[in-house]
C-alpha cells in the first residue's frame, strides 16, 4: 500500500497529529510531503523537530490524534503591540534566527514580518513594540565591505522613527567580524546594537534562535548599554546568554551553542530569558541622546596573512604587485614571522611593501594576549627597522576590518600608525583583564 492509499483508508491529511505504529515501534507527529521518490514512504514531522521516514507495510496502523499543524507563507496571525513599551527593530541579513517550519513542505523558510516573528515568539509582545525589515537575505560568507554601509543606514533610519535598541539577525559564521566592523561604521552610537544568530535551526529540538533573540531583546529593551555587541547562548545549556563588545567577540567553535566568546575582555553581561541581565563588566557606554553618525567608508584593497612553517615570502609581494594598500599579518604569539634565514625571511619583503606605503599592522594568531615590539631580536627589526604597527591585543580579523576603516580615512603611513594605535570601540584593551582567558 502506498503512503497516499494509507492516508485515505484511515481519513489522514497533511499536517494531521498522528502516531504511527509500524513494526514495534510507534512514531508522533504531523503528516508532511515525503521528499523522497518511495511512494510507499510516510513522513512525519516529530515533535523533536527532526523529520521521520516510515516505510508503510501491511501490518502499519495509524492512531489520529487531536491537532492539525499547517504553518507556512500563507498563514497570516493578527498581532496586537503594546505601543507603550520600548521600540525596538529587527534588521534581518539572513541566518537561521527567522526560519520557521512548513508542515505543508516540512521545508524551514525564512520569515522577516513582525506578525511572523511575534506568532512564532508570543513572548516579545511583553517585552517591546516591534519592527522589522529584510535588509538582506544572505550567507555571512558573502559579506563585503559595503554590506556594512548599508546595515549602518537602515540603523540610522530606525533610530530617527525612535528605535531604543536595534537588533541584527545575521549568519553566525562571520557575525563576529561584522560585529567588529560595525562597531567602527557606528562610533559612539547611543543605543544598543546587538547582532544574533542561531546555531541549530528554529525545527530541532535543541535550536538556540528563540533564547538568543528573547534575550537580546531584553538587553535592547532593559539595559543601558550602547555599544555594538553580540548576544548568544552562554553555555551549552539554556542558561543564560552573554552580551560581548563586537570587538572583542569570536565564533570558537562550528556548532555548539555557546560558540561565541569573548577574547581579552570579559562580557559586558549575563542575560536571562526571563529578563534578567546581570552585568559583570561595566567598562561600556550607557545610552546617550547622541546622534547616530555613520561612517562606513572603507578601503578594500587590504589581505590577512596568515603565517605558518613553510610560508613562501613571495606572498608579501603578490599583495604589492596588485596595489593593496595594507597587509594584517596574523603572526605567531608576540608578533613572530620567519626572519631567520634570508632565504624564508619575509623582512626583505616587507621592506619593499613599507617601501611603496603599503601598511603592514602585525596581530597574533593566539588570539589571546598581545604582540610586543620589544622582546626578541627579530620582533625589534619589525617594529623598529620597518617601522610596522603591532596592534596590541587586537584580533587579527578585528585588525583586519580596522585597518580598511583607516585607509579610507588617510592613505599616510605615519597616519595610520597612529589611528590604528587609537582605540575607538574598545578594540584594544590598556591591560590584560584577569579572568578574561577562556571565559
Amino acid at each position: 500500500m502506498d503512503a497516499k492509499a494509507f492516508m485515505k483508508k484511515h481519513k489522514l491529511s497533511e499536517g494531521q497529529l498522528v502516531k504511527i505504529y509500524n513494526e514495534g515501534r510507534a512514531f508522533e507527529g504531523n503528516i508532511i510531503p515525503s521528499a523522497g521518490k518511495g511512494k510507499n514512504i510516510l513522513a512525519l514531522k516529530l515533535k523533536s523537530g527532526y523529520n521521520v521516514g516510515i516505510k508503510i507495510s501491511p501490518s502499519t496502523k495509524a492512531e489520529k490524534l487531536e491537532g492539525v499543524k499547517k504553518v507556512g507563507k500563507g498563514v497570516k496571525t493578527e498581532i496586537r503591540q503594546d505601543p507603550s513599551l520600548p521600540k525596538i527593530s529587527i534588521l534581518h541579513t539572513g541566518g537561521t534566527i527567522a526560519s520557521r517550519v512548513d508542515y505543508r513542505s516540512g521545508a524551514v523558510y525564512s520569515s522577516f514580518e513582525p506578525e511572523d516573528l511575534l506568532s512564532m515568539f508570543p513572548e516579545l509582545l511583553k517585552i517591546g513594540n516591534f519592527s522589522s525589515k529584510l535588509i538582506s537575505n544572505m550567507w555571512s560568507d558573502d559579506l563585503r565591505f559595503k554590506h556594512f554601509g548599508v546595515i549602518g543606514k537602515e540603523v540610522l533610519k530606525e533610530y530617527e522613527k525612535g528605535a531604543k535598541g536595534i537588533i541584527i539577525g545575521m549568519g553566525t559564521d562571520n557575525m563576529a567580524v561584522a560585529s567588529a566592523a560595525m562597531a567602527f561604521v557606528l562610533e559612539k552610537c547611543p543605543i544598543p546594537v546587538i547582532f544574533v544568530g542561531a546555531q541549530r535551526s528554529s525545527d530541532r529540538g535543541s535550536s538556540d534562535a528563540f533564547m538568543n533573540l528573547i534575550c537580546a531583546v531584553n538587553a535592547a529593551a532593559k539595559s543601558d548599554i550602547a555599544e555594538v555587541m553580540t548576544c548568544m547562548h552562554g553555555t551549552s545549556s539554556d542558561d543564560y546568554c552573554l552580551l560581548i563588545r563586537g570587538t572583542k567577540v569570536r565564533k570558537m567553535h562550528s556548532s555548539r551553542r555557546d560558540a561565541f566568546r569573548p577574547v581579552n575582555e570579559i562580557p559586558f553581561a549575563k542575560v536571562f530569558a526571563d529578563g534578567k541581565i546581570e552585568i559583570l563588566n561595566n567598562h561600556y557606554r550607557k545610552k546617550n541622546r547622541n546622534k547616530v553618525v555613520v561612517d562606513s567608508k572603507f578601503e578594500e584593497k587590504i589581505a590577512l596573512v596568515q603565517v605558518y612553517p613553510g610560508m613562501n615570502p613571495e606572498i608579501i609581494d603578490f599583495y604589492a604587485k596588485k596595489g593593496y594598500k595594507g597587509i594584517v599579518l596574523s603572526a605567531t604569539a608576540l608578533g613572530h614571522v620567519p626572519t631567520l634565514k634570508q632565504k624564508y625571511s619575509l623582512l626583505p619583503n616587507l621592506k619593499k611593501a613599507i617601501k611603496k606605503k603599503i601598511s603592514v599592522i602585525i596581530a597574533s594568531q593566539t588570539l589571546y594576549g598581545r604582540v610586543h615590539p620589544y622582546v626578541y631580536t627579530n620582533l625589534r627589526k619589525l617594529s623598529m627597522e620597518l617601522d610596522s604597527v603591532f596592534a596590541g591585543d587586537m584580533l587579527p580579523e578585528v585588525a583586519y576590518v580596522k585597518l580598511g576603516w583607516v585607509l579610507a580615512h588617510t592613505k599616510n603611513p605615519d597616519e595610520v600608525k597612529k589611528l590604528m594605535l587609537v582605540n575607538y570601540a574598545g578594540e584594544i584593551s590598556e591591560r590584560s583583564v584577569n579572568g578574561s582567558y577562556l571565559y
